[in-house]
């Protein structure tokens, strides 16, 4: 007899179906550490995972067509983004647009959201870097996310975005 967990409950809204919109998102490393890189007077240097990192959030939409990054930040221990996931690329095999029943059955059936598909393949991808370099690095396990709500919304989390170095000792993740 096997020990098995109980399923961990999603920290997701049920009521957003993360295939469309666009979303400011926090993605945190393990404990905080700092593995992206160091800010002194205001400038972050970045270390090769982190400027790996700025790499996949610059090509995103080469790899999932579906999502576009609108405006990020590297900080040393986490990345905050603005996505923008867009149903109009969100076509099958054979150029078929989900209807929203389907959109509802899939999600309702365990499939992923596209974001959190898109945020899951970043960090497999960092993770693999890192592991190709022998360099020591873990995300935390999950993330977090906002649905923008429309751009006075918008305009107050991309100033966030833009201050995020300078504001860096008075943030939470210091």
């Amino acid at each position: 007899m096997g020990n098995t967990l109980p399923k961990r409950k999603t920290p997701r809204a049920q009521w957003i179906e993360y295939n469309t919109g666009i979303y400011f998102i926090t993605v945190c490393t393990h404990n905080w550490m700092h593995y992206f890189g160091e800010i002194k007077e205001g400038v972050i240097t970045l270390t090769k995972i982190g400027e790996y990192l700025v790499e996949k959030l610059e090509e995103a939409s080469q790899h999932h067509p579906y999502i576009e990054v609108i405006q990020y930040v590297v900080m040393p221990n986490h990345f905050h983004a603005i996505v923008e996931v867009s149903e109009n690329n969100n076509t099958d095999v054979a150029g078929h647009v989900p209807t929203s029943e389907e959109r509802i059955s899939n999600r309702l059936n365990g499939r992923k959201p596209l974001l959190s598909t898109f945020i899951g393949s970043v960090k497999s991808s960092v993770t693999k870097y890192a592991n190709s370099m022998n360099l020591k690095f873990k995300w935390q396990s999950r993330y977090h996310d906002h649905l923008i709500r429309g751009v006075k919304d918008c305009n107050k989390i991309s100033e966030y975005i833009e201050n995020n170095i300078l504001n860096w000792e008075k943030d939470c993740f210091y």
